[in-house]
């Protein structure tokens, strides 16, 4: 148990940044998967629009420290190379 002051504070801050970025990781999952279930339809529009809607949800991800940003990088390529190749 913390016996300090500031590490009584370190505690409180930890949760509060823990459960803040539980919530940011977890919108990035939901916006994966809606570009997923895109992608597995088929309907490249769709893909696309989706695609854009998660696009700066994960970019702020890496900005804030959440995921980092050469992971958000390789997703983003990988998507838009799937998407891509998609029939049009």
């Amino acid at each position: 148990m913390a016996n300090t002051a500031s590490a009584r504070k370190r505690i409180r801050q930890t949760e509060k940044r823990t459960i803040r970025n539980r919530a940011r990781r977890s919108r990035v999952r939901t916006f994966l998967r809606k570009v997923e279930a895109a992608i597995a339809t088929g309907d490249k529009n769709q893909a696309q629009e989706a695609f854009r809607s998660a696009q700066p949800e994960m970019q702020r991800a890496a900005t804030k420290g959440v995921l980092h940003a050469n992971t958000v990088a390789r997703k983003l390529s990988r998507l838009s190379a799937r998407i891509k190749s998609l029939s049009a």
